[in-house]
């Protein structure tokens, strides 16, 4: 596992969280329980704070960075898509950030709201809970999430986390 502390930020990872071993998680990260980042993420904490709450899964290539005026917050059950970019960006409960989409500066990602896969949502922006953010520049559909809707793949990854945790071992190389 590639976790490192940047001088006095080090990062505070719950023991029932799961980090795979070629993901990297540097400085002032804070992962809660049954969290889970996948191969090929970087959260990098070093401007600031990146806070990840509880059930969340960063997955494949996804980047988690913080700037110095706003930290990246995740509250509980998110679920961010393969090779997204977070930045100074706060995200509510059962929120889910599509593959690929980008997300920036104080932008507010409302509860069980949906970034579309590919998505941009700038600066600034609010996409209000139960809506869905899609395009570039992302245009808001609100109501268009039914409550739950990302409840089983949320709990899908916590499971694989705690699979994972117990039966991933590396192979001696073949060659």
């Amino acid at each position: 596992m590639a976790i490192y502390a940047l001088g006095h930020q080090v990062p505070d990872i719950h023991p029932d969280a799961y980090v795979h071993p070629d993901a990297v998680v540097i400085g002032s990260v804070r992962i809660g329980a049954r969290s889970s980042i996948w191969p090929s993420a970087v959260v990098r904490g070093d401007d600031g704070e990146v806070i990840i709450g509880e059930d969340c899964s960063i997955q494949d290539g996804a980047i988690l960075h913080t700037t110095v005026v706003w930290p990246t917050t995740l509250a509980n059950m998110v679920t961010v898509g393969h090779l997204a970019h977070l930045e100074g960006c706060n995200v509510a409960d059962k929120a889910l950030i599509g593959s690929g989409s980008i997300v920036l500066h104080n932008a507010q990602i409302g509860e069980e709201a949906v970034v579309g896969a590919g998505a941009f949502v700038g600066n600034r922006k609010v996409v209000p809970p139960l809506a869905m953010a899609l395009g570039v520049p992302a245009t808001i559909k609100e109501n268009a999430v039914q409550p739950g809707h990302f409840d089983l793949g949320v709990q899908s990854y916590v499971d694989r986390a705690v699979r994972y945790k117990s039966e991933l071992r590396r192979l001696p190389d073949h060659g």
